[in-house]
């Protein structure tokens, strides 16, 4: 006979009580309670270190009043033996030792008795006993329709009826940063980040240890020995630095290489042979990348999804989808400890050369897609290959004898760094691969034309000069005469900005002349054409300026290409006004701000928004004040205002003075303040409001970048690895 069972607690269940406060997770929380609530076994799944555990016990506490039967907690991480689980179960749940029936059969009848009311059974960390747990939580299931279950795994039982509830890192960073401070101050008493420098010290160390709450933890238990500071700058070491004491925490969470190396542990060979290779990585990337680099020796073509895919379920990637195409990314942690491996196999040159060239072929494709209806395509693939782009880049630059594939990659990069605002950055990669010696001529020429297309969209004409006739003596030498028409072009545009319009005159028509003889037709053409057009426009000849952009406007709608249409209806719209036709060029305007907020082309918006903001001002003279402070904004991003170039001077003075007389001076300069405020994504959404009203919705910008932005990339690409913060 069953031995009588002592009387239930109040509240049944052994649950531990918590030791210190949960932070953040509100919206986890209340997800996973609600589906809990619907389904019958949750499984949260997620990387070592992410907060399963934590999280599952939170809900686990919050929900006993729902669960009369009790909340029962098993801890797995310690049980190495799957034959030894069930009676694990029984041992937490307190249950008599039976020899008359199995321990399955015991727990099965326990949660299914007259008596017993609905039981919630927490299983803790079940990754290395799988197939175990998924056979027992389903015979306790089947039999016992009171009973819910809630897993945490880093990878899911593939249970009947589970409901996996993936679990991210920290998504706001805000709260990462609450965690960090208050175990911080629990480390060292008095502790909280009030100072600016400090705050700005925690959050980029939260960015740096991806808002994952174990790193964030061990971080702060590092504060006994140092500052914010000094820890941010020793990460490129992290599982050196964030090791714990290891008393009172579970033996997997005692520091991270103990958390992260648990999961490579319950990998198969060919799971970890990927994990290291694809540390290669920067950022996130696709399957074609991966099947190209990552398949070789010891993992064969046809091996590498099937490996790809036990990753993903084992939490070490994590999958995302975009436009109905899956990408995949490693946390930077998950990232260094491949990495060590990838060394230790004497695998690092081989996959950074590989890594190197896929990006090369990448870079070269998108600028051949450039010019055609791919264009918006091409540079949102591009956003999101840029830490890829940026580690082929430095590759090649660092490499002995590989100059010359940093030329030609950072010069095929040109409509990115031009017509996609990165141009800051796109000429800080020129200067360093330009101050080494190449052994290709013609990746030289190339990265110098583009240089000089920079220096003349930075507004400075005279380095653009040295630049350019350095171009066109090497391209004459090794016969280039393409990059010779570019020099040529640029030669034409400097000469433009620096208000020698008859000189820009002859070089722009001995471009497109040399283009023609080549035959060459793409948006840098159309581009030179448009130049020539504003050329003749500001001489006076409105009427062949006009002739010109239309025949670009016709060429670049047939072709798809929005880039340089773009441009010709801003020359479009010039003439417009000229001709004091407000409407129609302010129509024109509009859309040429709509294809270069497509492209986030900040060069194309500032101009943009300088020319419509006298067209705005009769009307709206406090927006069009804004509209010139944003344009002050864009300007600041990327060079001197209006290039240095007078010639666009007269359509923003006379705003300026029609909003002086309508705002009053102080109203006039704190429209301007509020513009500047605004930057160019607030001002371009206000400039196109009418248009959006009609729409399902505006497209808005893939990455609003003010100038502070844009100087923060371009300083972040001189730190080198080792010492970035």
């Amino acid at each position: 006979m069953r031995s009588p069972r002592p009387p239930h607690p109040a509240v049944p269940g052994n649950l531990p009580a918590p030791v210190d406060r949960f932070v953040g997770r509100a919206a986890e929380l209340a997800a996973l309670e609600r589906l809990l609530g619907e389904a019958r076994l949750v499984t949260v799944t997620g990387i070592g270190g992410v907060g399963k555990s934590r999280l599952a016990l939170r809900v686990a506490e919050r929900s006993q009043d729902r669960f009369c039967g009790g909340v029962w907690l098993v801890e797995l991480s310690a049980q190495r033996v799957g034959k030894r689980l069930a009676p694990a179960v029984v041992a937490a749940l307190g249950l008599p030792d039976s020899s008359a029936r199995t321990p399955s059969a015991a727990l099965a009848r326990h949660f299914n008795e007259p008596t017993e009311a609905a039981a919630l059974l927490v299983l803790d960390g079940c990754e290395h006993l799988v197939d175990e747990c998924a056979e027992l939580v389903g015979a306790l299931l089947s039999r016992a329709p009171r009973l819910r279950v809630l897993v945490t795994s880093r990878r899911p039982l593939e249970a009947a009826g589970e409901h996996c509830f993936p679990l991210s890192p920290m998504v706001a960073e805000t709260e990462a940063a609450e965690l960090f401070t208050e175990r911080a101050a629990a480390v060292l008493p008095g502790f909280a980040a009030t100072a600016r420098r400090q705050r700005e010290a925690v959050a980029a160390l939260c960015r740096r240890l991806d808002c994952l709450p174990l790193a964030l933890e061990l971080a702060a238990g590092a504060l006994r020995a140092l500052s914010v500071e000094q820890l941010l700058h020793r990460l490129d070491d992290r599982f050196r630095v964030l090791a714990g004491s290891g008393r009172g925490t579970l033996p997997r969470h005692q520091s991270m290489r103990t958390a992260i190396g648990w999961s490579h542990e319950l990998c198969s060979p060919e799971e970890r042979l990927l994990w290291a290779r694809l540390s290669v990585f920067g950022g996130d990337f696709d399957l074609d990348a991966v099947e190209y680099l990552c398949s070789g020796s010891g993992l064969a073509g046809d091996e590498v999804l099937t490996a790809l895919t036990g990753l993903v379920a084992q939490s070490v990637v994590i999958r995302e989808e975009e436009a109905g195409q899956a990408r995949y990314r490693l946390l930077a942690t998950v990232r260094e400890y491949g990495a060590y491996w990838l060394a230790e196999l004497g695998e690092t040159e081989w996959l950074r050369r590989r890594h190197r060239d896929w990006y090369l072929g990448l870079a070269t494709w998108c600028e051949l897609d450039w010019f055609g209806p791919r264009q918006t395509e091409v540079a949102a693939r591009l956003d999101r290959e840029l830490p890829n782009l940026r580690l082929a880049l430095e590759y090649s630059l660092e490499t002995p004898g590989d100059a010359h594939v940093g030329q030609y990659l950072s010069g095929a990069l040109w409509f990115y760094w031009v017509g996609c605002g990165r141009l800051a950055e796109g000429q800080a990669w020129l200067d360093r691969a330009l101050a080494l010696d190449g052994e290709q001529p013609e990746a030289r020429a190339k990265a110098l034309w583009v240089a000089g297309l920079a220096a003349v969209a930075r507004g400075e004409p005279v380095p653009a000069l040295s630049l350019l006739h350095e171009c066109v003596g090497l391209a004459e030498e090794c016969g280039d005469h393409a990059a010779a028409a570019y020099a040529t072009q640029m030669l034409g545009a400097a000469a433009m900005v620096s208000d020698d319009l008859p000189r820009a005159e002859r070089l722009l028509r001995e471009s497109l002349e040399r283009f023609g003889t080549l035959g060459e037709l793409n948006a840098m053409v159309l581009l030179a054409q448009v130049q020539l057009g504003l050329v003749l426009a500001f001489a006076g000849d409105l009427a062949g300026g006009e002739a010109l952009c239309e025949e670009v406007r016709e060429i670049a709608a047939d072709a798809g290409e929005h880039w340089a249409r773009s441009y010709a209806l801003y020359v479009l719209a010039y003439v417009r006004w000229s001709r004091g036709e407000e409407e129609p060029a302010r129509e024109l305007l509009r859309e040429c701000l709509a294809l270069k907020r497509e492209l986030h082309d900040v060069v194309g918006q500032t101009m943009a928004l300088e020319l419509l903001a006298p067209l705005m001002v009769g009307e709206e003279p406090e927006l069009a004040a804004r509209l010139l402070g944003a344009a002050r904004t864009g300007w600041s991003s990327f060079g001197e205002e209006r290039f240095g170039w007078r010639r666009l001077d007269p359509p923003h003075d006379a705003c300026a003075e029609r909003a002086r007389g309508a705002l009053g001076e102080a109203g006039y300069e704190e429209a301007l303040r509020l513009g500047r405020g605004d930057g160019l994504e607030t001002a371009v959404t206000q400039a196109l409001s009418d248009e959006d009203e009609d729409a399902d919705g505006p497209p808005g910008p893939r990455h609003p970048k003010t100038a502070e932005d844009q100087r923060a990339e371009h300083d972040e690409l001189y730190v080198p690895p080792g010492q970035r913060a």
